[in-house]
């Protein structure tokens, strides 16, 4: 082997053994239920969130609060099952407000992202 395709693998082999870019991917939010910065008429049962990565309810939290900071969620946060992107969590029944939902998601690679957004719930 000449000297020039030696240094050529020498160059290449390791960004090939380097991991893809789904590697250093994130479980970001895609949609949630009730969508982000919502207006609806009718109070939600469940906040379900989807994210773009396969994530970890037993890690990942959602936590709903009202315009007095105070919890509103019940219950532990669901999965939809194995490879799931999307949780989901029951609420207490909503009165007309403005409610907070504060997130963080662990996706089965180890990696973790968090973030907040707020709908509105007017009769």
């Amino acid at each position: 082997m000449s000297r020039s395709y030696r240094l050529l693998f020498s160059a290449v082999i390791p960004l090939a053994l380097l991991p893809g870019p789904s590697a250093f991917a994130r479980a970001n939010l895609v949609s949630a239920d009730p969508p982000v910065g919502a207006i609806i008429a009718a109070a939600p049962a469940t906040i379900s969130l989807t994210f773009s990565e396969q994530v970890d309810a037993h890690f990942s939290t959602i936590m709903v609060l009202d315009e007095r900071n105070q919890r509103v969620q019940q219950g532990a946060v669901e999965f939809t099952g194995y490879g799931a992107r999307t949780l989901r969590i029951a609420v207490k029944p909503l009165a007309p407000g403005i409610y907070r939902v504060i997130w963080r998601a662990y996706a089965w690679d180890g990696s973790k992202s968090n973030g907040k957004f707020e709908f509105t719930i007017r009769p």
